[in-house]
């Protein structure tokens, strides 16, 4: 497994998910999305697994203001501009990705 965590260094749920790995010695790259954000193909990654939908952190200020782009394209454009808009943490195996706090699926990829 190659594992990826992109998360917010305050988030409670990146925290949960990093711990859920240690706890079972699965190695794990850490990678704070504020500080150092996601590349194009990363991001285009995870929309394929999940969906653009579930990528956006309906918490954030500025969520609402994607609906208004009209392409997908424009939105993952926004997405890579401001990574904090993303919902946390996101979970990379390869092309498998989660986005949320999701042990479930975490499981199978073992």
């Amino acid at each position: 497994m190659n594992i990826q965590i992109f998360g917010k260094s305050k988030c409670f749920d990146t925290k949960k998910a990093e711990r859920w790995f240690k706890e079972r010695r699965v190695k794990f790259q850490s990678v704070d999305v504020r500080k150092y954000g996601m590349s194009r193909g990363e991001l285009a990654s995870v929309r394929s697994a999940v969906g653009l939908e579930a990528m956006v952190d309906p918490g954030h200020p500025d969520a609402v203001l994607l609906s208004y782009l009209a392409s997908d394209q424009a939105k993952l454009d926004k997405l890579f501009e401001d990574p904090t808009l993303l919902r946390t943490p996101i979970v990379r195996n390869g092309k498998q990705a989660t986005v949320g706090y999701c042990p479930q699926v975490w499981e199978g990829w073992s």
